[in-house]
């Protein structure tokens, strides 16, 4: 099995895990490595819920942060439910990706490029993830409606409006999207996470 259909697997696993009675209005990704090493990482899929957004709602900034930052996310999604990656079969999965791909490197090598392109196969494998469980039905299936998978990485909060925006339908994202400081709301909805 490759790296992606890995992940794809187990986070739709974690998903149909998910309590459907909890109010959730968001599934959260937060793309991470282990020791910051883009040579070992992995995605905390959680959730976000209505009770957390207003819990949040008096110390936020305004609105858009109480229910869309990661900052204000609850501990179910800032650190995640389950970590990706990181079990052995993923970890084993990756390397041999990886080494095939010619990106892996020892530590006494120099990495080159190859920590970014590392990074960004990683958010490729992440978005599409995040595609499978829309296309796949995977989310109302469990959660029983379509929701808005939110990717971050708090090393590089830059990318979260474009990951966002690259792994869902551009009608479950538009209110995230409004608080993209970068500009129109739709821009970007559905591209590839390179473009």
């Amino acid at each position: 099995m490759t790296f992606a259909g890995h992940v794809e697997r187990v986070v739709g696993e974690v998903v149909g895990e998910f309590p459907a009675e909890a109010g959730i209005y968001a599934l959260t990704f937060r793309i991470d490595s282990t020791d910051q090493d883009p040579r070992f990482p992995y995605v905390a899929v959680g959730y976000t819920t209505e009770a957390d957004a207003a819990k949040v709602a008096r110390t936020a900034v305004d609105a858009w942060e109480a229910r869309w930052s990661y900052a204000y996310f609850a501990e179910t999604g800032l650190e995640g439910v389950r970590v990706v990656g990181r079990e052995p079969e993923g970890v084993t999965a990756h390397r041999r990706e990886a080494e095939r791909r010619g990106l892996w490197y020892e530590d006494e090598d120099e990495s080159g490029e190859r920590d970014e392109l590392l990074g960004a196969w990683f958010y490729e494998v992440c978005v599409g993830a995040a595609r499978r469980l829309h296309g796949s039905g995977r989310i109302v299936e469990a959660l029983g409606q379509p929701l808005p998978v939110i990717l971050y990485d708090m090393f590089d909060p830059d990318t979260m409006f474009r990951l966002t925006a690259a792994a869902n339908p551009a009608s479950l994202v538009a209110e995230f999207m409004a608080g993209d400081p970068d500009g129109d709301p739709s821009a970007g909805a559905g591209a590839p996470p390179g473009s």
